[in-house]
């Protein structure tokens, strides 16, 4: 089970992180990208941060690349705007969820669409 205060925790820096990328960083790789979530480890030391990207495939590689890149920025910005004795260790991941939920409601449909004929 978690604790209340990594689960706050999570909120916190989905949040923050948000505000980071959209009017914190300069890098022209980083596209069109939002947080979706973020999985911390019950030591708070490490964060998987889950971002959901609008566009093709490079693109989506290349803002991970830049987000990943910044990460040593975005850890210093969040240490001046969070009181917190530790920063985790961020690690920028894209966020699959919607595509599966894409796929999969596309395949029901076309269950659907043969069950009925």
């Amino acid at each position: 089970m978690r604790f209340k205060r990594s689960q706050r925790l999570q909120e916190l820096l989905v949040k923050e992180i948000s505000l980071l990328i959209q009017k914190g960083l300069k890098d022209p790789r980083i596209g069109f990208a939002t947080v979706t979530h973020i999985d911390l480890t019950d030591n708070l030391r490490y964060a998987k941060v889950f971002v959901s990207i609008i566009g093709n495939d490079t693109e989506a590689e290349s803002t991970i690349e830049g987000l990943n890149s910044a990460k040593g920025y975005i850890r210093g910005l969040l240490g001046k705007n969070l009181y917190l004795r530790y920063i985790p260790d961020l690690n920028f991941q894209k966020d699959e969820s919607s595509e599966r939920f894409d796929k999969i409601s596309r395949l029901l449909g076309e269950i659907n669409k043969r069950g009925d004929s």
